[in-house]
């Protein structure tokens, strides 16, 4: 394992080089470039936060930040795991002139969905500090795990992912259906207070919703200035284990077989 790892390191220019590519193709021939990753979550949470913040009775100054964090959370989520689908079919030219650790692959789009996640948590910390003033900064060091926790299980998503689509190509579409449901059952558009107060059934669904957890890693400590809670911190790191042993065991199975598949 620590010998994979090595390869990995050992190969950090090219894997670093995909990601810059990937940047450049994606704002090439725009005038604003990577403004326009700074203008789509603004512009998404401006009107979201007008319609739902009246329709569930909360402040627009308390409502944008939440609303912001959960949609740039979410996309970066979105991100990973449909381009994590495509990741080993990307690469397959690389695959099949030089032999790597295939994990490079879906860490590359890994790295360019984080890329923008932090864009999109330095808009949402700018206006918190704005509104709210300088209140949280003691607990943002609490992100700096919570961040590691996400970046490994989006990782090790990404992985799985990969390996699913190559094995059987229809799971990208029924990811997606998945991630649609997943979409309202996290407390993104509304807030967990609301939905308990109106539906607190509902509460095992959170509790048990490793997004919605992960979510509350960065929200706490970002908009409310606490540390997560024990439950959150303990259900998360128990999810990134159990979904970084099902991307080891993924990668054992498949890796060398892999090609075939392409």
């Amino acid at each position: 394992m620590t010998g994979y790892f090595s390869d990995i390191w050992r190969l950090r220019h090219f894997w670093m080089a995909l990601v810059r590519i990937d940047l450049r193709q994606r704002y090439r021939g725009t005038i604003i470039g990577i403004g326009w990753s700074l203008l789509q979550p603004i512009a998404m949470t401006a009107v979201l936060c007008v319609v739902f913040s009246a329709a569930l009775g909360q402040s627009i100054r308390e409502f944008t930040p939440h609303l912001l964090t959960g949609l740039t959370f979410w996309a970066f989520i979105t991100s990973i795991v449909m381009q994590g689908c495509q990741s080993f079919f990307q690469g397959e030219s690389y695959i099949r002139q030089h032999p790597a650790p295939l994990a490079i692959y879906p860490l590359r789009a890994t790295l360019g969905a984080g890329f923008h996640f932090l864009l999109g948590m330095l808009i949402a910390l700018a206006f918190v500090w704005c509104v709210k003033g300088f209140d949280n900064l003691p607990a943002l060091a609490a992100l700096i795990p919570a961040l590691l926790i996400l970046f490994v299980v989006g990782w090790a998503l990404a992985i799985c992912m990969g390996v699913a689509n190559v094995l059987f190509q229809d799971s990208q579409h029924l990811i997606g259906i998945v991630l649609q449901m997943l979409f309202y059952l996290t407390p993104i558009l509304y807030t967990r207070e609301f939905m308990l107060e109106k539906a607190p059934r509902f509460a095992p669904i959170f509790d048990c919703n490793p997004f919605a957890v992960m979510l509350e890693l960065i929200r706490k400590p970002l908009l409310d200035g606490r540390l997560p809670s024990t439950w959150a911190i303990s259900a998360s790191s128990i999810f990134a284990l159990l979904i970084v042993g099902l991307a080891a065991l993924a990668l054992y199975r498949y890796e060398k077989r892999m090609i075939f598949y392409l």
